[in-house]
């Protein structure tokens, strides 16, 4: 005879193979996702927004588990990692010049004015020609797309052309392009690690920097810093990308369903990305900084020269043809 307790035991026994048998069914395929920003950033909460897309597309049978903060692995470690199909899905952008050269169009200084002509570029047949160039020679296959915020100089005095740079100290990545660029709107550019950029202001070792508004505010450089320039002078934007060694081992319906999911999140993003554009603007100006328009037409002009010295000879048509348009 079955007691009230062994009656228990099976129906908690029963009830656990049910979830055993529904988390294998949902479980039926998982991609990994790594990427390297952290759990706040618009790029993480757009990764999360896609697995939750493609876990409904597709009744639980994709599941995709993100790793922000670089816990899968840095960014060119994770795409390698998909070239192999040991990592499934990544968020990358102009790395990926490394294979396919085209790539180096997502980040090109004064190549893009206004957001509209970065979507016109990334959404249009030179975004088509990228994205194939991206499939062909790194093995992956973007399928959606974030934007960056724009770079912006701070300095502690305004800085409304080229002319007002004068010998300006200032910290560039280490990346030649950038470098060149600056030297030839008239400012000292000096690369520098990012961790060292806060100490050096304050010690007056450099006068300016240049960086997105998120970075700006999260680096705390209100406190050293009077001015954001509005130069906007890289607009760029990364790639949300999937293995095509998984991508291969999708059905077509399942590929459909990866792509209206990447679809869905690209929306999502960019609602996140303009909302937080206007707050971090807000949050600085509330911390002491004044934003300064600057001739944007003047600073691209004065840097063409250096950028299409910069370019590779595949894709200096093209910028060539962006300058002029």
């Amino acid at each position: 005879m079955l007691t009230i307790q062994s009656t228990k035991k099976l129906i908690l026994a029963g009830a656990a193979a049910i979830l055993m048998s529904n988390s294998a069914i949902a479980a039926e395929m998982t991609l990994k996702l790594g990427h390297l920003a952290n759990e706040q950033n618009a790029w993480h909460k757009a990764a999360v927004k896609f697995g939750e897309e493609l876990a409904t597309l597709t009744d639980g049978r994709i599941e995709v588990q993100v790793f922000p903060n670089e816990t899968l692995g840095k960014e060119i470690d994770l795409i390698n990692g998909m070239q192999l199909g040991a990592v499934d899905m990544t968020i990358t952008g102009e790395s990926l010049q490394n294979w396919a050269p085209k790539a180096a169009l997502l980040a090109v200084p004064y190549a893009y004015k206004t957001l509209e002509d970065m979507d016109a570029v990334a959404s249009g047949e030179i975004g088509d020609q990228i994205e194939q160039q991206i499939i062909e020679k790194a093995r992956i296959r973007p399928v959606a797309y974030f934007a960056r915020g724009p770079r912006n100089l701070t300095s502690n005095r305004e800085i409304k052309s080229p002319d007002d740079l004068n010998g300006l100290k200032l910290r560039v990545p280490n990346v030649p392009l950038f470098v060149d660029v600056w030297k030839s709107l008239g400012a000292q550019p000096t690369p520098m690690a990012f961790s060292e950029v806060f100490t050096s202001l304050q010690a007056g070792t450099i006068d300016a920097q240049e960086n997105p508004l998120a970075l700006i505010d999260s680096a705390s450089f209100d406190e050293v810093q009077d001015f954001v320039n509005k130069t906007e002078h890289v607009r760029s934007w990364i790639y949300l990308t999937i293995s095509e060694i998984t991508w291969g081992k999708l059905s077509d319906a399942d590929k459909n369903a990866v792509m209206e999911a990447a679809s869905r999140a690209q929306a999502f993003e960019r609602d996140l990305f303009t909302a937080d554009e206007e707050r971090l603007t807000k949050e600085l100006q509330d911390k002491g900084m004044t934003f300064v328009e600057v001739d944007k037409d003047a600073f691209a002009s004065k840097a063409k020269d250096a950028v299409l010295a910069n370019v590779s000879d595949e894709i200096r048509p093209i910028v060539e043809d962006l300058f002029a348009n």
